[in-house]
């Protein structure tokens, strides 16, 4: 495998490059999605890639949309690069692992987020009037408690470089319609339900996570990266103490050392050096090595 910033592939048009993926169009049903090794953190790209980052990511985006495909079918069409449209084959060794074909969707106005344990913006806006996303929750929480129950908490979606807004419930059922927004709510409390009892069972806490839906031929589907360290918060169980922020098997690593620079959150961002690539890189191959059971057999 190798590792990869920036795909090169002129056999098809390039859609879109975003802040991870690559996206090509194959035919008018059907994307090729590329997960490069890019990493942004605070809505701003870092200079120095996490070494195979991509493929970890979508590696266990696929052992989760398998283990969900009842609850909702996904757009996943194939993941085997030896099964791939023969244009591709030049560029096999930089997709292997890395690049799916998917029916195209078209994706929800708003992602879908779940919280089981108050974190990050949730905590930020508990503190100021004791409520996330239109839920009110019970005086004297900790920062990194758990929930009584996970509450769905959605936002826009905002273009790179600027950031998503929280939004409520309510808001959400208007830009979805009642009948969309409650499908989309109870499938993504399904997913969190059962993915966080499996990473339990791992030794793994999953604080809150993000997905993402589209309608393809009129059907509801699971899209994009699920339940990764991209869009999640992972914690490990047995280091877990409520009162502070945690140790994480994400990219908290990286934007706790960022935090400490002097730095305004501005592009550029500072250099990476190798320690923290090195560490930050480690923790997205101990996840995949806890969720999965598996080594990343990295050649």
């Amino acid at each position: 495998m190798k590792i990869i910033t920036r795909t090169g592939i002129n056999a098809y048009p390039l859609l879109s490059r975003g802040k991870v993926r690559d996206i090509y169009a194959i035919d008018e049903n059907t994307l090729l999605i590329v997960t490069t090794d890019r990493m942004s953190a605070f809505d701003v790209m870092m200079s120095r890639p996490i070494p195979y980052k991509g493929v970890i990511l979508n590696q266990i985006t696929l052992f989760w949309m398998d283990m969900f495909k009842d609850i909702v079918p996904n757009h996943i069409i194939e993941s085997d690069v030896n099964k791939f449209p023969a244009p591709l084959n030049p560029w096999l060794d930089q997709l292997e692992g890395r690049a799916v074909l998917v029916r195209r969707a078209r994706p929800l106005p708003v992602e879908c987020i779940v919280r089981g344990y108050i974190s990050g913006s949730g905590w930020k806006s508990y503190q100021a009037d004791g409520t996330i996303c239109g839920h009110t929750l019970p005086a004297g929480l900790k920062e990194s408690d758990k929930l009584e129950a996970p509450i769905f908490t959605p936002s826009t979606k905002a273009q790179f470089g600027q950031h998503d807004e929280n939004i409520s419930r309510e808001c959400a059922a208007v830009l979805l319609g009642d009948s969309i927004a409650q499908d989309v709510e109870e499938k993504t409390l399904a997913i969190y339900k059962r993915g966080s009892e499996y990473a339990a069972s791992r030794g793994i806490i999953v604080a809150d996570t993000k997905l993402e839906f589209g309608f393809i031929d009129g059907t509801l589907h699971l899209i994009d990266e699920v339940l990764t360290p991209d869009s999640s918060r992972f914690w490990p169980a047995e280091s877990y103490e409520p009162g502070h922020s945690q140790p994480s098997f994400d990219k908290q690593y990286l934007r706790d050392w960022l935090k400490s620079q002097p730095w305004d959150m501005q592009p550029p961002a500072p250099t990476l050096p190798d320690e923290v690539v090195e560490a930050t890189a480690a923790k997205y191959q101990e996840a995949y090595r806890i969720l999965t059971g598996k080594e990343l057999g990295i050649n």
